[in-house]
């Protein structure tokens, strides 16, 4: 089983050893692509770049797993060229929280009364941009950018209180689908 990624002119990829990179107008992607009996590898053929991923191998599991690199490659092109951004929206009716990105950290102060902040860590090469009640999560590395906003978003969990009254927070509003189409 083989499969050939075309890359785009202004992306380039390389090999080391088990780490596939991957670079482009928005920065790089690196991800360990390790699996038995399945290479990755980088070839130019005609003027343009592909990524390789091949295996002499044709069970289930491994071609499975032929067809996860892929979807991983493809989206660490993506990442590359265009990038990934997840939207938040902070909601309050409580108490007036302040969100603000600082320091390779996210930090929310006031949440519900609390007087000590809340902090997480910002994940990877990712950007927060805080614009009043909008949040804006993005980066080349898929990852990095959902978790990122899945943290900000568990940051703000309620517990102990009644949901249904308690909805401070801070939501995902708008996510990346495959490939970059809006959800």
């Amino acid at each position: 089983m083989k499969v050939d990624i075309e890359l785009p002119d202004d992306v380039n990829a390389s090999v080391s050893h088990l780490d596939l990179t991957v670079e482009g107008p928005n920065g790089s992607v690196e991800r360990r692509l390790w699996y038995p009996d399945v290479t990755v590898s980088t070839t130019e053929a005609d003027g343009t770049s592909h990524v390789t991923i091949e295996s002499a191998e044709d069970d289930a599991k491994t071609t499975a797993t032929v067809g996860t690199f892929e979807s991983h490659v493809r989206n660490m092109i993506h990442g590359v060229v265009e990038g990934w951004e997840y939207e938040m929206e902070v909601y309050y009716a409580h108490f007036p929280m302040q969100v603000r990105a600082e320091d390779g950290e996210v930090v929310i102060e006031n949440f519900l009364g609390e007087k000590a902040p809340r902090r997480t860590p910002v994940r990877g090469d990712t950007e927060v941009e805080v614009d009043g009640e909008t949040v804006t999560v993005s980066g080349p590395d898929k990852e990095a950018v959902g978790q990122t906003a899945a943290d900000i978003e568990q940051l703000t969990r309620v517990s102990g209180k009644d949901t249904r009254v308690f909805q401070d927070g801070v939501y995902i509003t708008r996510k990346p689908a495959s490939r970059g189409e809006a959800a």
